[in-house]
């Protein structure tokens, strides 16, 4: 597949660069997406500014669960690839953890209370743009408020993710794990 917009190539501008160092793992090239998107500087400032790359109130795993759901559900083949190459085993999903978030429901064997409140809200709010009363009593029943708008928060950026990565056409990284069939 080729990429509908040609990815910037090395050398980058300084600016580019400088940003790559900071966001990258050390030895590792800029992904695809962002030397895509940061071919056209404007959108790359507005990527950057609402990204969520940063600590945030969930931890690490929580949020790897949410961002994988959001990736499978949205049939981005090339976020998924990077993040369960890059995070799964730093998070403990097993084979069985990744299979279920691109294939079961929330009710899978593999997940704990919690983990399946956070995936019946990413399927929520992927189906129905909403979290409904009685699911939101649950979640706020064992997340705080920075939690769930954190949750919220992630589902909307990564859609907006997958959107970029669909729509540009972009190649999966090499090291990428396969999507074998969104839910």
């Amino acid at each position: 597949m080729s990429p509908r917009i040609a990815p910037l190539s090395a050398p980058y501008p300084a600016e580019v660069q400088a940003v790559f160092d900071r966001i990258m793992p050390p030895g590792m090239d800029p992904l695809v997406l962002f030397r895509t998107l940061s071919s056209v500087p404007r959108i790359w400032e507005k990527f950057r500014a609402g990204s969520l790359l940063d600590k945030g109130p969930l931890d690490l795993r929580q949020r790897e669960i949410v961002i994988d759901r959001v990736c499978a559900r949205c049939d981005c083949a090339y976020e998924w690839g990077v993040h369960i190459a890059l995070f799964a085993k730093r998070v403990a999903l097993t084979e069985a953890q990744i299979q279920a978030l691109a294939t079961d429901g929330a009710d899978a064997a593999v997940w704990s209370e919690e983990e399946r409140l956070l995936i019946r809200a990413v399927d929520a709010l992927h189906d129905t743009i909403d979290i409904p009363d009685a699911l939101w009593s649950a979640l706020a029943a064992t997340f705080s408020h920075e939690q769930i708008l954190e949750v919220v928060a992630l589902c909307g950026f990564y859609r907006t993710v997958a959107y970029f990565c669909r729509a540009l056409r972009l190649p999966t990284e090499a090291y990428g794990a396969a999507l074998t069939r969104a839910v």
